[in-house]
């Protein structure tokens, strides 16, 4: 038997040896022998680096115990293999996002985007890390992409509300007027139509979509947040209070309603009733420096000019300490 012969049986013997580690590796994990079967796909993988089963199903298991740093590698090496497989550039990204490494888990998602161009599902997952990672121009783009593929889908008009608003996109009332004259019966649509209304300066169209999300969600918080917060503004309290209170009784830990809520008090000339707000507010959310500059503004007006001075000071540090809380961070665009 001459030697190429034997070269040749020999690479179908070892062929067919790893197809059967790898079939008994599958059928060990279906049955939840994850141990078991993670030796006989690595041992597949010490005899052939590039046998992408194996790579791939370590990776997968893995991932499905949420053993994200044990599955990094294997699907890292899946898609090296597999440079075209969708499934490995997407796992990759997900388990690279659950360990903190959001701009690798970026750039496995935009692999796997160039290979599923019209995946929906992807482009919203990316848009929300773009925005959380501050590229808002990105996010923008890729929450639009998807609405054009998914116009009948609710939740992606509000991922790219969300989007265009960080990005500063003038598409966001355009986009608006389309979510809430699709789904005419939605809180969180009706919202967003009047916000973008009011940000164009069209003030009473607001506050009708205003109210509309108010009688049809009244736990969710964010109308009448916004709807009291105009109020204010306009002087108009008696209006501006209950819409407060309300937005606090949804969401007790809301800072920004209860600071709102403690100024109105305040112009009300009830400044002890503000001062429990703020206390609350201070209990709730102990390192935000708002309530603590607001109870200054109203010890001063108090008269209270020690305790005015020691909750600005504190409000100060707080703001050095914790910046992010009151600092909108800068877009960027993705490298």
């Amino acid at each position: 038997m001459s030697l190429v012969v034997l070269t040749l049986a020999f690479a179908l013997a070892q062929a067919q040896n790893i197809e059967a580690l790898n079939n008994q590796a599958q059928q060990l994990a279906q049955a939840q022998q994850f141990e078991k079967a993670e030796r006989l796909w690595k041992q597949a993988l010490a005899q052939s680096p590039l046998f992408f089963p194996a790579a791939f199903n370590l990776g997968y298991m893995n991932f499905f115990q949420k053993r994200f740093a044990k599955a990094e590698p294997f699907l890292r090496q899946a898609a090296k293999i597999r440079p075209d497989d969708f499934n490995s550039h997407y796992l990759l990204g997900i388990v690279q996002r659950e360990l903190g490494q959001r701009d690798t888990a970026l750039r496995a998602w935009r692999t796997a985007l160039a290979l599923q161009p019209n995946n929906v599902k992807l482009m919203q997952i990316m848009a929300v890390e773009y925005g959380l990672g501050g590229y808002f121009s990105d996010a923008a783009a890729v929450a639009k992409r998807a609405l054009a593929l998914s116009n009948n889908d609710q939740n992606a008009y509000f991922i790219a509300l969300k989007a265009v608003q960080d990005a500063h996109d003038p598409a966001g009332l355009k986009i608006a007027q389309e979510a809430v004259t699709k789904f005419p019966e939605s809180p969180r649509a009706n919202f967003e139509f009047g916000f973008h209304l009011q940000k164009a300066g069209q003030h009473d169209d607001s506050l009708r979509y205003l109210r509309r999300a108010m009688e049809l969600d009244p736990r969710y918080e964010e109308p009448f947040y916004f709807f009291g917060g105009l109020m204010l503004d306009e002087g108009r309290l008696d209006e501006a209070i209950p819409a407060l209170k309300k937005a606090l009784e949804n969401k007790p830990d809301y800072t920004s309603a209860s600071v709102a809520l403690a100024r109105a008090l305040m112009e009300k000339k009830q400044e002890s009733q503000a001062v429990t707000v703020l206390e609350e507010a201070i209990r709730l959310s102990p390192k935000h420096p708002q309530p603590h500059l607001m109870l200054s503004r109203l010890y001063f007006r108090m008269g209270d000019q020690e305790r005015a001075a020691q909750e600005k000071n504190l409000s100060l540090s707080l703001r050095r300490e914790n910046a992010s809380l009151m600092e909108r961070p800068q877009g960027r665009p993705f490298q």
